[in-house]
């Protein structure tokens, strides 16, 4: 790994970290960054769910008091956010590695159409009206299922899913999404690293970054306008999702 290789990493660690407090999506600055560096499709997906989870970590600290307020949900949520962020590795491990390089820019567009669309996702589930106590469940489940598979996106998806619990503060429910992503992760990177997927080199250059953004991003969350952040997340998302159809498919 090089100085410049090196210095990416750090950088899109950094924003990867803080990113996901504000607003999710880390994964378009850290999983193309890792790509660049010279990283398999596979090992960058572990690599960076390893690197990211401190920085998640972090930010669900940051987010410490809101949290507390949402512990019934939490306690409700976590078994099924733990077994799903489990399922959803392990399925990455039977995956071929060339299956999964195609799969790539399919699952980058289903996170570029979650941040796209998710403003309008939380109103129409919204407006259908609170689910029953085990289709919640089962919603955050393959939530997690896909988390731990891929992940981009996954937060949204769960703000998009607390909506329909009713009105809620949005601190409450970035700490609970924090928390909750804080489970899916774990369970994913212990399949990771059994499995022998992750690049550790790499992944410790950006983990204190990632730490350092991660918690830093949960205090700026609270006075930076996350709507502006999240449609410079859609204009990235996009750019990084045509280039890898453009690569995977030219």
């Amino acid at each position: 790994m090089t100085f410049a290789q090196g210095a990416l990493l750090v950088g899109a660690a950094l924003l990867g970290g803080a990113l996901n407090s504000v607003a999710g999506g880390g994964s378009f600055f850290t999983f193309p960054a890792l790509i660049l560096s010279g990283t398999s499709p596979l090992v960058a997906n572990a690599t960076s769910t390893v690197a990211l989870w401190p920085g998640s970590l972090a930010s669900a600290a940051g987010y410490w008091r809101e949290v507390g307020e949402e512990g019934a949900l939490v306690r409700r949520l976590a078994p099924a956010s733990l077994f799903g962020g489990f399922l959803g590795a392990w399925l990455v491990t039977l995956t071929p590695g060339r299956t999964f390089e195609a799969l790539v820019p399919f699952l980058l567009l289903v996170a570029t159409l979650t941040f796209t669309l998710g403003e309008r996702l939380r109103a129409a589930l919204a407006r259908r009206g609170p689910p029953s106590q085990r289709l919640f469940v089962a919603l955050q489940l393959l939530i997690a299922i896909y988390g731990g598979y891929f992940g981009g996106g996954m937060g949204l998806m769960m703000l998009a899913l607390f909506s329909l619990l009713g009105p809620r503060h949005l601190h409450g429910m970035n700490g609970l999404k924090s928390v909750l992503g804080v489970a899916i992760n774990l369970a994913a990177l212990l399949v990771f690293i059994v499995d022998g997927l992750v690049d550790w080199p790499r992944a410790l250059v950006m983990t204190a970054a990632a730490v350092v953004g991660g918690y830093g991003g949960a205090a700026l969350a609270r006075r930076v306008d996350a709507l502006k952040v999240k449609r410079g997340v859609v204009v990235l998302g996009w750019l990084i999702t045509a280039a890898f159809f453009l690569e995977t498919f030219s």
